[in-house]
């Protein structure tokens, strides 16, 4: 019998990511596991049942793709967990790994892209962005150069063997930059990644293009593309060889994205995200034809048609640790080990704002009657999400007696262009009214306890919490502020370069060029208000909040003697370490004991 509590129990629980292949060699897998207690990247040859663990380092490594003959492992290689680094290979079947892409500078990753003959990487660093080609296993070559923000197209959040970059044939190259926009609003450039000519440029005034996944098929030129001309992301097919682009006519609502093509390019298959659920369906490109693939309910992290034409997915739930599945429902992939303890499920959620808008979110609670103790955990990004996945830091929360409310707060990607985009120029007020909002809702529920209400959050979420507990401090008992924004402008200087463009398209410039927003939006102008206890979780390598800038904000608290309590790991943004998460949430399941009174 297992005596370890059932939180801990799904935070040690084996997880594995989407796997991935080559489309010439399939049976060549490479997929992500903490089996060994750390997230690293693990190689898998169905034809021969060979499974084995390729990387070892003690930060983790959570980028690796299969080479495109399959007889080798690339891996994105992270020294201190600020996430700069280089690529490296080793032999798919194991041995010594060595630097890949002769000519590529150690810096950020800003995507790969694979085809036969060619490889295009994108790196940024302190003088900026640049895109690099190795032609036919020679040396890399620069081919552009940008001031703003460039990566290879299909490279932001892909899973893998990136299709949105080079062409099946390696004869185009598609780019996502901020020539003509900025990072939230891409534009797409393809070029001819062996002269660098400018074959194709496509571009939304005002909103965001981005590139999906090229046909399969050599020489054919199309292209799938996301793009916001409805309002929320919808596909469409851009034709290299005619420059026509046609937008998908789709009776579904919500966001839908393209996740890959069938192997002779006659249909696309695509996820529906809706109010934080996914649904997976085939488009048949010639008829129109829409059909779901059944799966369980949640979300879909990762989905690829095989070279049969049978689909897989990486599904997970609230209940539900994640497993890989195909369009059977057999399982492909998944824990080794025992099961995680299921999880409570979320509720989906709607509630007003008070500015006449409907706000979507999920809540969850212990058994038993209300009201409880209550946690408002604040996603990050802040153009990201919460939706019905595997987490067991709420799961956690729940396991101590919590509600747990988490809210899409305007600025949250999936409800339309227009909700992400309230907070540019405006960030630090829509968050919080929406936040301030559901914990009004919940309480007037019966859920949550209004004298035990909890601000946290990571990230963003970290920002929010500071704020909310500058600006609101009566509304909150205490706060946890993972890895947050403490001193806006005095974090710009030490961000990553995508972070830096980032932070200019979401702000409406650097933060020196906004100071009646810093004034008001920025935390450390309201610690002298803050009033309840604050733990913070700061990494000392980050290099998305910064080291720096969060200690500044801890030593305003300090230098007032105000109660606080600082928890520092030593990697960067977030740890891949399963016995460092579990610390982590010790020490804030023992914070939150000692502060927040039982039921």
């Amino acid at each position: 019998m297992n005596e370890m509590p059932n939180w801990e129990q799904r935070f040690r629980a084996e997880s594995v990511s989407f796997p991935d292949w080559s489309p010439h060699a399939a049976d060549r897998l490479v997929h992500l596991s903490n089996a060994s207690g750390i997230w690293q990247v693990h190689a898998w040859d169905r034809a021969t049942g060979m499974r084995r663990q390729v990387t070892d380092h003690p930060v983790g490594v959570v980028s690796g793709v299969p080479t495109i003959d399959g007889e080798g492992v690339l891996y994105w290689q992270d020294e201190t967990g600020d996430e700069s680094g280089r690529w490296l290979v080793q032999p798919f079947a194991g041995g010594s790994a060595s630097p890949f892409l002769e000519g590529v500078p150690h810096g950020w990753n800003e995507g790969l892209a694979q085809a036969p003959g060619i490889v295009a990487a994108a790196i940024s660093g302190g003088d900026g962005f640049a895109i690099y080609v190795a032609v036919d296993g020679g040396s890399a070559r620069e081919i552009l150069r940008s001031s703003g923000s460039v990566r290879i197209g299909g490279g932001e959040f892909s899973v893998g063997f990136t299709r949105g970059g080079l062409s099946a044939d390696g004869s185009l190259l598609c780019l996502e930059h901020s020539e003509h926009g900025d990072l939230i609003h891409p534009s797409l450039l393809v070029l001819d990644p062996r002269t660098g000519r400018r074959v194709g440029e496509l571009h939304d005034e005002g909103m965001a293009v981005s590139s999906s996944a090229w046909s399969p098929v050599p020489g054919d030129q199309r292209l799938a593309v996301i793009h916001e001309r409805e309002g929320e992301d919808r596909p469409a097919l851009w034709d290299l060889s005619t420059g026509e682009r046609v937008d998908l006519a789709l009776d579904v609502h919500g966001l839908v994205e393209v996740q890959d093509w069938w192997p002779d390019g006659s249909a696309l298959l695509l996820v529906n995200l809706v109010e934080g659920r996914d649904r997976l369906y085939r488009y048949d490109i010639g008829s129109g034809e829409l059909s779901e693939i059944e799966h369980p309910r949640g979300v879909i992290r990762g989905a690829r048609v095989r070279p049969g034409g049978e689909v897989w997915f990486r599904q997970e739930s609230s209940e539900r640790q994640p497993v890989v599945l195909d369009d059977r429902g057999e399982q492909v992939l998944g824990p080794r080990g025992e099961s995680a303890p299921a999880g409570r499920p979320l509720v989906s959620w709607h509630f007003p704002n008070g500015r006449g808008d409907l706000v979507h979110g999920f809540h969850v609670a212990p058994d038993g009657p209300g009201p409880f103790p209550t946690i408002m955990r604040v996603h990050g990004g802040p153009t990201w999400l919460d939706v019905d996945g595997w987490q067991p830091e709420v799961q956690a929360y729940v396991d101590a007696g919590f509600a747990v409310g988490l809210v899409n707060y305007r600025g949250s990607i999936g409800y339309g262009r227009k909700w992400r985009d309230t907070l540019i120029g405006n960030i630090g007020g829509p968050e919080l009214e929406d936040v301030n909002a559901g914990l009004d809702d919940l309480v007037a529920r019966g859920i949550a306890d209004p004298a035990r209400a909890v601000i946290a959050g990571w990230s963003w979420g970290g920002y929010t919490t500071l704020m909310e507990l500058g600006k609101h401090p009566e509304r909150w008992i205490c706060g946890v502020a993972g890895v947050p924004v403490g001193d806006y402008e005095l974090s710009y200087d030490d961000l990553s370069p995508l972070l830096k463009a980032y932070d200019r398209a979401l702000l409406g410039g650097e933060p020196k060029e906004v100071p009646e927003l810093m004034r008001d939006r920025n935390p450390i102008h309201f610690a002298d208000a803050v009033t309840v206890p604050v733990m913070f979780i700061i990494g000392e390598n980050d290099s998305r909040c910064p080291y720096r800038q969060a200690m500044a904000y801890v030593d305003k608290l300090a230098a007032r003697n105000h109660p606080h309590e600082v928890y520092l790991f030593g990697t960067g943004h977030s740890s891949f370490d399963v016995d460092e998460e579990v610390r982590q949430e010790r020490a804030i399941l023992d914070f939150l004991a000692r502060h927040v009174p039982a039921g």
